[in-house]
């Protein structure tokens, strides 16, 4: 990108919804998601966009094992000694 593009603010031609893109930009997001959902949002409708997301499932369907593993992988302290509604609150609000 020269660098006249990159003071004037275009993302280039590579996203679809500049409006959109310019908007997400200016919320605090990150180039690269800001372009990645303008582009979402032009290939579907927006409405679609929001709800691609998956589900993970809820907690209290895990096994402590697993909730444990999770909480490993996120850095939680003191996991080991924590029962299942602990962890749960753990993972929660980290």
């Amino acid at each position: 990108m020269s660098p006249s593009k990159a003071r004037s603010g275009d993302p280039g031609p590579s996203v679809k919804d500049k409006k959109l893109y310019e908007d997400l930009r200016q919320e605090g997001n990150s180039k690269q998601k800001s372009a990645r959902i303008a582009n979402a949002a032009a290939n579907t409708s927006r409405s679609s966009v929001a709800r691609k997301g998956g589900k993970g499932g809820d907690y209290e369907d895990w096994s402590v094992d697993r909730l444990r593993k999770r909480a490993a992988e996120i850095g939680v302290s003191g996991r080991s000694t924590m029962n299942k509604s602990q962890l749960i609150s753990a993972l929660r609000n980290s």
